[in-house]
């Protein structure tokens, strides 16, 4: 008799197993953005959820002034994208996401609604000038966080392509020094996780879009160096991925949908064909195959022509920004994404921030291939641009052309004043980012062969000329990399940004006579520069080159600067009548590099492979 009658019981409850077992089948394990700001323009968010089995639920937000207004999912059944507005009065506070089978509350995550800080800083233009630093290799002020367990690589100093251990308190730490030698605008190479099995320390492999490598620090760490930076008169630029993201990703185990990734997750290589952007004659394969190829295997391309891809891109970039504090965004790889995308994105984070400023990355000596980006360029493919600024590459390319070319009619300084003359295509020239050297190129150093005449014109030419100076960490105490590029060695680390190291740029210990002379030009230089109206907003009037001497002037509001970048072996006689237009009544100019005043006469002596920098009197 017992036995029959559990037979009843025990089939009851094998059906309410069943039937209960959709509502405990779902997890909702994350959350991105995992909160968001009251009085933010962007104020419809699309969340990005990720749990097993969500994607045919229901969302529900019950705070005030939160509403759901919709959700959407991909192939993928672990996503359920939902979008949220948030009211101009909406409470801040924490709350829950909750996830229905019906009526029934299956998962739940929390989500924060936050009040904005006060508004971020400007953004970067020409009255600054940036210091750019690969954070593995500036300074390690944190041994603890160099190998960190479940991260797939560890440290090791000896590797010229491995981590070496800097991060983000070593950044901290040695903000005085970098304010001191006259920056006002910090460049961080990426810091966000790149969970690679191998050179991760350059951080361009990301494998979460919202969180700091633990190796480097923690989000907090990220944004107490924007906070020290600013106390200190310094910006934080960060340098934002939009084209792709690393193989290690969590998104790579379970791609939220089929197009997610370019050529659907498979390795296909660009073809690196940045013109075909702007091409009239451009074959839409040749189009396509730049801009949907991977850039590299460990770097699968996103396809920001997915909705829900470029709203993530959008808003994780508006997130760091609110998040930090940021004065600038550093775009990677520019023309690689999709170029209607890229609008897009550039115009919802100036709508956002007026006074914010972006560089784009378009690595192309064409200056018209580079102008097509700016803000305010008229292109005539319909692209409307909302950048900036842009990496300078055509002054770049011709400036390192210039310090080695023979001084012949078409030769010297040639290159850089022909680079310049093209400045009529850009909407705004003077927002340019202008460098002689960065992360991606050889040393400055070693592409002179040691010269440190040569060196010193490519400095003070990148200090005076019109546009926002980039200054590369190390080289102000003669780094140098090899001849050939060897990305691994020209990223070096800076000496003294580890214990034992047994010279310091930053106390000066162990330094070689050569290395503390550049080190003391760079700093008169560029704090120099801080105060220099003329080379912030003056125009640029610049004169043929003629043996072997480049001059050109900055004037505004009464505020005369001469630079001459004499290139010859030589003291050189300038004879002044061909300059009487730009000199004025002037007679006489301090030199910003030494104090001493000059007299301006007939002929003025230049002195040898160096820069002269006058401010006329």
């Amino acid at each position: 008799m017992g036995t029959h009658a559990t037979r009843p019981v025990a089939l009851l409850a094998c059906l309410l197993l069943a039937w209960l077992a959709p509502l405990h089948a779902a997890t909702l394990s994350r959350v991105e953005p995992a909160n968001w700001w009251v009085g933010m323009r962007h104020a419809e968010v699309e969340l990005m959820l990720h749990g097993r089995d969500i994607a045919a639920l229901q969302a529900r937000i019950r705070h005030p002034g939160v509403r759901v207004l919709g959700t959407a999912a991909l192939e993928s059944p672990n996503y359920l994208f939902v979008t949220v507005a948030i009211d101009d009065d909406a409470t801040p506070g924490g709350m829950a996401i909750e996830l229905l089978d019906g009526d029934a509350v299956v998962a739940s995550h929390p989500w924060r609604l936050d009040a904005r800080e006060p508004a971020p800083p400007r953004g970067f233009d020409a009255r600054d000038a940036i210091y750019l630093v690969t954070p593995d290799r500036f300074a390690n002020a944190d041994p603890s966080n160099d190998s960190v367990p479940g991260m797939r690589e560890a440290a090791d100093r000896a590797d010229p392509y491995g981590r070496h251990g800097g991060d983000i308190a070593g950044l901290r730490r040695h903000l005085d020094y970098i304010a001191g030698l006259g920056f006002t605008m910090l460049w961080p190479t990426p810091l966000l996780e790149n969970d690679q099995d191998q050179q991760s320390y350059h951080g361009y492999a990301i494998t979460d879009l919202y969180r700091i490598d633990p190796r480097f620090g923690s989000n907090e760490d990220f944004r107490a160096l924007a906070r020290e930076a600013r106390e200190r008169g310094i910006g934080l630029v960060m340098d934002v991925v939009l084209n792709h993201i690393g193989a290690g990703h969590w998104w790579m185990r379970d791609l939220p949908g089929r197009d997610w990734i370019n050529h659907g997750g498979r390795f296909v290589p660009t073809n690196h064909r940045r013109t075909t952007i702007q091409d009239p004659h451009a074959a839409p394969e040749d189009r396509a195959g730049f801009t949907d190829g991977w850039f590299v295997e460990a770097m699968p391309d996103l396809n920001q022509r997915n909705p829900h891809v470029a709203r993530y891109l959008i808003q994780n970039t508006l997130w760091w920004i609110e998040y930090a504090g940021l004065a600038g965004i550093r775009e990677d790889t520019f023309g690689y994404a999709d170029a209607d995308f890229l609008s897009a994105w550039a115009r919802a984070v100036m709508d956002e921030y007026p006074d914010f400023a972006m560089v784009g990355e378009e690595w192309s000596d064409n200056p018209a291939i580079v102008a097509h980006w700016q803000r305010g360029k008229a292109n005539a493919s319909g692209h409307v641009p909302h950048m900036t600024s842009m990496m300078d590459f055509p002054v770049h390319t011709a400036l390192r052309e210039a310090l080695l070319r023979p001084d012949t009619w078409e030769s010297g300084w040639m290159p850089v004043y022909e680079a310049l003359a093209n400045d009529f295509l850009y909407p705004d020239p003077d927002a340019l980012v202008v460098f002689a050297e960065n992360h991606d190129t050889t040393r400055l150093l070693a592409h002179v062969d040691g010269d440190l005449g040569l060196w010193k014109l490519a400095i003070a030419f990148v200090a005076t000329t019109r546009g926002i100076p980039q200054f590369y960490y190390g080289s102000e105490v003669l780094l140098r990399g090899p001849k050939e590029r060897h990305d691994g060695l020209l990223r070096a680390d800076m000496p003294g940004g580890w214990d034992g190291d047994p010279a310091s740029a930053f106390t000066g210990e162990g330094l070689s006579p050569e290395q503390r002379e550049i080190q003391d030009f760079v700093r008169r230089l560029f704090n120099w520069r801080k105060g220099a109206a003329a080379v912030h907003h003056g125009r640029l009037v610049h004169y043929a080159p003629e043996d072997g001497v480049y001059v050109y002037f900055r004037e505004h509001e009464g505020q005369r600067v001469m630079v001459a970048l004499n290139r010859n072996d030589a003291a050189t006689p300038l004879a002044l009548a061909r300059f009487a237009g730009a000199l004025g009544s002037a007679r006489g100019g301090r030199d910003v590099l030494t104090g001493q005043r000059l007299g301006l006469g007939d002929v003025l002596t230049l002195p040898p492979r160096a820069p002269l920098v006058l401010e006329l009197e």
